[in-house]
């Protein structure tokens, strides 16, 4: 195949492209700046720019743009910025490519569409959106990709949870903290933290992007859901070290604000129904297979 990617210079993108190369694909990479190997091409959502020849050819599109949720701390600016980071660029994308003829679309989004006020309810992907500005975020970010489905471009809707890498994301800030003992449950810890190996996230993109039977939304999480307490119980049997505290919530909104009540206090108790249905077969089914691949150490599978 011949994969497009936008967002490949990111955790996963870089993870992706890799996995595309070792497996024979073809990948083109979409980049902001003058191209500087032969497999780039400039694009310009802002002003809905794209080199024509990075699609001539291809066999599907992955999307994986948006700016950090977790970066800094959220004001009116910041929010614009999120939404406009995956929006615009999601929309333009998906105009090129239903007008290109790209059969395949893989597009970012996230487990948060379901909102965070689910507690113990189980939600698939045939559960509604929920609320808050998460979910509105994920709910507008899917809705962009309509041109493309409306062509008949396989469009397939990419809900992530939480990545496990410890070179990056939630993981890779917690992991140092951990190893120094400095670890702890955030506010109650009753909360669900939905988490998916980095393994497992590209496999999932692979699947999708190679099986004409999945379509629409997938939830791209691990099938064993933990609460925030058993996450932090796992992350500390991993790295062999205790897990001692606790960070009140009050806490938590006074250091990150909005972005605490929105994506670590609350969380969805999501399962990958979609992706277990068509055949996805889990590398890293719990919390502590993916943590002892993810860290590189023995870890009590539970």
């Amino acid at each position: 195949m011949k994969v497009v990617i936008a967002g490949s210079s990111g955790l996963i993108g870089t993870a992706l492209v890799a996995a595309l190369r070792r497996d024979g694909h073809e990948v083109a990479r979409l980049v902001r700046r003058p191209a500087a190997a032969p497999d780039e091409f400039v694009w310009n959502p802002t002003r809905a720019e794209l080199d024509e020849r990075a699609l001539r050819g291809a066999d599907a599109v992955v999307n994986l743009c948006g700016a950090s949720i977790g970066k800094r701390r959220w004001n009116g600016s910041y929010k614009q910025e999120l939404r406009d980071s995956r929006i615009t660029p999601t929309d333009v994308l998906a105009n090129k490519v239903a007008a290109a003829g790209v059969p395949v679309l893989v597009n970012a989004s996230g487990v948060h569409y379901y909102g965070g006020a689910t507690g113990d309810r189980v939600v698939d992907e045939s559960s509604p959106a929920g609320s808050g500005f998460l979910a509105t975020l994920c709910r507008d970010w899917e809705a962009a990709t309509g041109p493309a489905s409306a062509a008949g471009v396989r469009t397939v809707l990419l809900r992530s949870a939480v990545v496990l890498s410890k070179h990056g994301g939630m993981l890779g800030m917690l992991h140092p903290l951990y190893s120094l003992g400095l670890g702890g449950r955030l506010g109650t810890g009753r909360q669900y933290t939905p988490w998916i190996s980095l393994d497992d996230e590209i496999g999932a993109i692979v699947f999708a992007l190679t099986n004409d039977t999945v379509s629409g939304p997938i939830n791209a999480v691990g099938p064993a859901p933990v609460t925030n307490a058993e996450f932090n119980r796992a992350l500390g049997r991993a790295l062999h070290r205790p897990t001692p505290l606790v960070m009140p919530a009050f806490a938590l909104r006074a250091l990150v604000g909005e972005f605490a009540d929105e994506a670590i206090l609350r969380g969805p108790r999501a399962i990958p129904t979609a992706l277990e249905e068509a055949g996805y077969p889990f590398r890293h089914p719990t919390i502590g297979s993916a943590l002892a691949a993810t860290i590189g150490r023995d870890s009590d599978d539970r």
